[in-house]
């Protein structure tokens, strides 16, 4: 991965809405800024949830199945499509966060400004890969929980019940 460019502290590198914070950087008024002197990278995930407030996530969409696409699209991942049941005590911020990974499942056209939207009530849907604030890939240890393997900390997501299909040897 090559660097795009060069930045300092306190320079704003992009919105909120169109990147995910990352190691080094802050959120203020809805824009990332760079707290460390570096190099900023472009990079690229499948289903990168991009933010988050009580009603909904957005996120990128990048891959159709195993299928990357040429270019990402926008979806919107509601409140009430995140668990098939007891929709109504959903809290977004405790089963997604910003820079999680997702399977999700298209079930309609949006509108104008959020193009597509999806659901991950079905037990095989939800975040797949999330990173701590230590910075570790997180494991699932329950379907409403992961934890950093380096601190120990849990934080509660709506986890993916990977098909064995589709798992990595």
């Amino acid at each position: 991965m090559a660097p795009v460019r060069w930045c300092v502290p306190g320079e704003r590198l992009c919105s909120l809405e169109d990147c995910a914070p990352g190691h080094g950087t802050y959120c203020k008024h809805g824009y990332i800024f760079a707290s460390l002197a570096g190099y900023v990278f472009k990079t690229s995930d499948n289903g990168l949830v991009m933010s988050i407030n009580p009603r909904f996530a957005k996120v990128q969409i990048m891959y159709v199945g195993s299928r990357a696409l040429k270019n990402t699209f926008k979806g919107t991942i509601r409140r009430e499509d995140i668990r098939a049941t007891e929709k109504d005590k959903v809290e977004v911020y405790k089963c997604v966060r910003p820079g999680d990974i997702v399977i999700g499942k298209v079930i309609s056209l949006g509108d104008s400004q959020s193009s597509y939207l999806l659901s991950t009530a079905e037990n095989e849907l939800g975040v797949v890969v999330a990173h701590s604030e230590a910075g570790a890939t997180m494991v699932p240890i329950s379907w409403c929980e992961m934890q950093c393997p380096k601190t120990h900390i849990k934080e509660p997501r709506k986890v993916a019940r990977v098909q064995p299909e589709f798992l990595q040897t």
